[in-house]
């Protein structure tokens, strides 16, 4: 692709060896022409559809896309940036995260700039959120983080983010039934509380439906442990209120 060249025609009566190097001559250019063709975009492609040798496609895409030394440096800049930036999301996976990073690294390298595992390694290690940071810190205690490969981190974090997933599974799971049986309780009781207040009549001290007087929030000798003033019930109690409102 870096430089085009003219296949000759063959000789009279060639040889075998002129026959073979002038068919692999000529497979060579348009197997070149046909990697580029297919590596590229329904876009691209009709951008490129009329150029006839390999050559000038490879030419044409250099110019568009990588530009010259000064524009790949400044690619490079912004994609460094961009990853620099890069941030867990706190619902989001180590996958997804993980695969944000690796593809910032890929485009840098396309760029012809080297981007070692190791620092993808470091990103993840700093701006893990906390629910990893006991795993973090197991794997500081038990290996050298500088010669971790990424594939190892990446092996451990996802482990530990699927045990964490089926915990979480679990208990909602568990917790499901235990709900609906305390709201069935609850509607229970309320129901039989509720025909219980029915057979009580006004009581004396309040007036009121649904308790007998000798559970009466006002009745004469209950003493309020929040004022110890006698007449009333703590749940009442007007100084009570009055000190909640001073808090707010």
């Amino acid at each position: 692709m870096e430089e085009d060249y003219e296949v000759p025609p063959l000789p009279d009566n060639p040889t075998m060896a002129q026959l073979k190097y002038h068919k692999e001559k000529k497979t060579r250019k348009a197997k070149a022409k046909s990697v580029l063709f297919s590596g590229v975009s329904q876009t691209i492609f009709t951008r490129i559809m009329t150029l006839k040798i390999a050559k000038a496609i490879w030419d044409y895409l250099k110019e568009e896309y990588a530009g010259d030394e000064r524009i790949r440096g400044m690619q490079v800049l912004n994609l460094m940036r961009e990853f620099e930036l890069q941030k867990i999301k706190e619902s989001g996976t180590i996958k997804e995260y993980s695969d944000r990073l690796l593809s910032i690294a890929n485009k840098v390298r396309l760029l012809g700039t080297q981007f070692a595992d190791s620092k993808i390694v470091e990103k993840i290690l700093v701006t893990e959120p906390k629910r990893y940071e006991a795993l973090i810190n197991t794997l500081e205690n038990t290996k050298d983080l500088s010669k971790i490969t990424l594939a190892a981190m990446l092996h451990a974090l996802q482990a530990q983010e699927q045990r964490r997933l089926m915990r979480q599974d679990h208990v909602v799971e568990g917790a499901l039934p235990a709900k609906h049986h305390v709201v069935r309780s609850t509607a229970s009781n309320q129901s039989k509380d509720k025909g219980k207040r029915k057979n009580f009549p006004p009581c004396e001290h309040c007036g009121k439906l649904g308790h007998p007087p000798f559970r009466c929030w006002k009745r004469p000798d209950a003493k309020c442990n929040k004022c110890n003033q006698l007449g009333h019930e703590a749940v009442i109690c007007k100084g009570k209120s009055q000190q909640n409102e001073v808090n707010a």
